[in-house]
């Protein structure tokens, strides 16, 4: 079993402060094993059994519990003379749970973990009650080099990040790696569930047909910048009239379902983050695969969104830059530096090499600046500008980039 280090570090740090924290991330993304290894983690440590209350709100067996004063009686009933560390995993499936939760949050010894699929939870009254009284932790299924570990074989890196693009970075699928119809059923499963339950469902949409074309052209439009109204003329020009608000409507569902990710567009010289032309990236190739089929490899645009989801796993703040009318792919913020990254699938022609390094050079500052390629020998450093191989950066087997 993967541990997902980068994810129970963050529990670990933030376990007995005064906070609720809150995993979210996609359905079927590792959430629930997360707790299930933070938990061994606690036991391990010489934490009772009985110290524990967990319960799984998706489990038929806690049905009953759905009720909010009957689960928060069962669980003032279940508390420990000690610490009692609650888990509670899908809370937004409970109506009201966040009184639920604000109530207990007021007992003493109580250490109190929760998890949902879907970002409303966090815009509803659980940010109202507990203004400041929850941290989020952001999850994603398997970086690649998660992805390495739990194959546990030895690959080329070329094959291997082959193999992960087509199976799926959910961490279920790579059990079902050696059969693509397999791989396929169970990304089948995932995306119907987050479309039914966590879009459709939610956001009262009645047009499920118009829903699917929404998404099938935000995913085939990754890595490059699209605003409401080329889509709305693009789903028009095809026999099907939708306004701008309705793409829109159905795109913030997309994003609270962290099936999508939006990063805006900042201007490196004037300082400011721009109204329209985001881009948009999906949470996993293998979905994108599953309804655009295996002969759509855009394969730049998809190293780009590969890169996207492993800065946003470590924690980076991310926008899309632009200097004139030259973009760079990221501007990425730490907390205490900026730096600005290109994403190639390769380099070695020249026209390209240049296109790509220009638009660095145009960013007269001294902070880190990088290109990131498939190349397997990239040149170390041009004129400041670092250049690396892009499964070392994924990999994490080179340390250049911060």
């Amino acid at each position: 079993m993967v541990k997902r280090e980068i994810y129970l570090k963050k529990l670990e740090d933030y376990k007995h402060k005064q906070l609720i924290k809150v995993v979210t991330g996609i359905r079927r993304c590792g959430k629930s094993t997360l707790l299930k290894l933070f938990q061994q983690r606690i036991l391990d440590q010489g934490i009772a059994t009985e110290q524990l209350i967990v319960l799984d709100f998706e489990d038929m067996n806690n049905s009953h519990l759905l009720n909010p004063k009957i689960l928060h009686d069962h669980i003032i009933g279940n508390l420990h003379e000690n610490m009692t560390y609650i888990f509670l995993d899908e809370i937004q499936q409970v109506p009201e749970f966040e009184r639920v939760i604000s109530s207990l949050f007021t007992r003493k010894n109580v250490d109190i973990y929760i998890t949902g699929s879907n970002a409303n939870m966090l815009s509803s009254e659980l940010a109202t009650l507990l203004s400041g009284r929850y941290v989020e932790i952001s999850m994603l299924p398997f970086s690649l080099k998660e992805y390495a570990s739990a194959r546990g074989e030895y690959f080329s890196k070329q094959e291997l990040y082959n193999e992960y693009l087509l199976t799926s970075s959910f961490p279920y699928a790579i059990e079902l790696r050696h059969d693509y119809e397999l791989v396929r059923g169970y990304l089948e499963g995932v995306f119907n569930t987050v479309i039914l339950k966590d879009v459709i469902s939610r956001n009262k949409i009645s047009d499920a047909m118009m829903l699917d074309s929404v998404i099938r052209f935000l995913f085939d439009s990754i890595g490059s910048t699209i605003s409401m109204k080329k889509i709305s003329d693009t789903m028009t020009s095809m026999g099907r009239k939708i306004s701008s608000h309705t793409v829109e409507s159905y795109i913030q569902g997309l994003i609270d379902s962290y099936v999508l990710y939006k990063v805006k567009r900042y201007d490196v010289k004037g300082k400011q983050y721009l109204k329209t032309q985001e881009k948009y990236y999906v949470v996993d190739i293998g979905l994108r695969y599953f309804l655009l089929g295996r002969k759509k490899r855009d394969f730049g645009h998809i190293l780009e969104n590969i890169i996207f989801l492993e800065l946003t796993r470590r924690g980076y703040e991310i926008s899309i830059g632009k200097v004139d009318k030259m973009e760079i792919d990221f501007v990425v913020t730490t907390h205490e530096e900026i730096m600005y990254i290109q994403v190639a699938l390769s380099i070695r022609n020249e026209e390209t090499f240049n296109r790509e390094i220009k638009v660095l050079q145009a960013v007269k500052n001294s902070y880190p600046k990088y290109i990131l390629t498939l190349d397997e020998d990239p040149k170390a450093n041009v004129d400041g500008i670092w250049i690396m191989n892009a499964l070392d950066f994924l990999l994490e087997t080179k340390t250049d980039l911060s």
